[in-house]
């Protein structure tokens, strides 16, 4: 699929598979192209080239029975805050054609799945960033959709949110739905995901199993952390010499990671490293992880043949 906006190409020929009962991670930085993506195969906006099937239904031309199998999360939460949790589940059964006894039920049920029962009856404006968004997500399964599409549902949550907001997506894939979720945070895709799409202006550059796309950069990968942080630049030195490798880049200036095909110079580094007076606080030998390789699939152009079709099965 392909959609422009003026001179700018959001989604440059994107092509997915998603299989049903699964959680689909699609990842990718600001302005990527993901919640473009999104709003094509949730109906919201017609596609200028390709074509997406949700279950077998064109979304263009069946949109009015793809709507009918999926249900949307955004990237803020939709619950009216003026209402009580219970309130808000009740109110969107009963607009979803429940009866008033099961929309009722329906509410009780949600708000035990969801570690909400306790909070039910107050106000959604004194619910924490996290119990909003696992309303929400509660609410989009009211009526047992297909698949659920949830757009960055942790952008701007605590560490304690996100692990809950975490869970109730695990809740919701126990029940047999399918997940598709697009996330700025490698450790959300790394530890929801079964499948990755990595895209990068509007294009799929990488997509496989977490432990693929670990693979795909380096068979292994020694993790540094100092001590002082100030010894960062002598360290990358002592580091590059002894593995042959440069190091990858980190947000944490305490933190560095450099590519090791062979564990025994694993070893030889940190004699060096301590060798140089460099004091180390922490020291691994193991897979990239998706930091790693998300900042090193995005240090280049795209690589990767795009087609035109997206299909979710």
């Amino acid at each position: 699929m392909t959609k422009a906006f003026g001179k700018t190409r959001a989604v440059d020929g994107i092509d997915l598979t998603v299989t049903a009962g699964t959680v689909y991670g699609v990842l990718g930085p600001n302005g990527a192209g993901k919640t473009t993506t999104i709003r094509m195969l949730t109906t919201l906006l017609p596609p200028d080239a390709g074509s997406a099937e949700v279950f077998g239904h064109d979304v263009v031309r069946e949109a009015e029975t793809v709507r009918g199998l999926i249900s949307l999360t955004g990237q803020f939460a939709s619950v009216d805050d003026t209402l009580t949790g219970r309130q808000n589940l009740n109110l969107l059964a009963r607009l979803t054609g429940y009866s008033r006894a099961v929309a009722r039920q329906r509410a009780v049920e949600l708000l035990g799945a969801f570690d909400l029962a306790d909070a039910g009856d107050r106000m959604v404006r004194t619910y924490s960033g996290g119990m909003q968004r696992r309303l929400d997500i509660a609410a989009s399964v009211l009526s047992a959709p297909r698949l659920i599409f949830l757009d960055e549902p942790t952008a701007g949550l605590d560490p304690r949110s996100r692990n809950q907001v975490w869970d109730a997506v695990r809740t919701v894939v126990a029940g047999g739905t399918t997940v598709l979720l697009t996330t700025q945070y490698l450790e959300e895709a790394d530890q929801l995901a079964d499948r990755i799409a990595v895209i990068d202006n509007g294009e799929v550059i990488a997509e496989g199993t977490p432990g693929e796309l670990k693979a795909s950069v380096g068979g292994g990968a020694v993790h540094v952390r100092l001590l002082d942080a100030t010894q960062r630049q002598f360290a990358e030195q002592v580091l590059t010499r002894v593995l042959g490798a440069p190091v990858r880049p980190d947000p944490d200036p305490a933190r560095l990671s450099v590519s090791a095909s062979d564990p025994g110079r694993a070893g030889e580094a940190l004699t060096a490293l301590t060798a140089a007076g460099v004091a180390v606080a922490d020291f691994s030998l193991g897979q990239p992880s998706l930091d790693e390789v998300f900042l090193t699939l995005t240090a280049g152009p795209a690589g990767i043949a795009t087609g035109a079709e997206v299909n979710a099965v």
